[in-house]
């Protein structure tokens, strides 16, 4: 192989695992506070977003991760996580900032769990509902 192969080569695959984690990465910034809840009597996490993600609110976003088998009710939306299952936000005590909820645009897709996704959709940010998680993509497409 030559030189100049392998450089585009190593581009390439730089390119491929910051994109991987960059979503991610943004989510991270967001900062976490415990905060009392009448209604439920418990404590909860309420997040205080970063400027660099409102700023990508309402805007299309990238999101690698894996699909986590969680039982949604009507099965309107997926759960996608930084982790697989057995380190996840609900099972492995990771941070609510490594998943995400995904509303496909049409018809939700069929995954196996822990199967590894690209997708694609606009960002909605959610501090206050606790029905909901913090970071939603909406009108999602599957990036092949």
């Amino acid at each position: 192989m030559t030189r100049s192969c392998l450089l585009i080569l190593f581009s390439l695959i730089t390119v491929s695992a910051f994109a991987q984690t960059d979503g991610w990465s943004v989510f991270a910034k967001t900062k976490f506070d415990a905060k009392y809840n009448e209604k439920a009597a418990e404590y909860f996490l309420f997040p205080t977003f970063s400027a660099d993600l409102k700023a990508q609110e309402g805007k299309q976003f990238d999101l690698e991760g894996y699909y986590l088998p969680i039982d949604v009710e009507g099965n309107a939306y997926i759960i996608l996580s930084k982790f697989p299952y057995s380190q996840c936000f609900f099972c492995g005590g990771a941070g609510p900032e490594s998943i995400a909820e995904v509303y496909f645009k049409g018809k939700t897709p069929t995954f196996e769990p822990d199967q590894f996704i690209r997708i694609k959709g606009k960002l909605k940010l959610n501090d206050s509902d606790l029905e909901h998680g913090n970071f939603i993509l909406e009108e999602a497409v599957l990036v092949k």
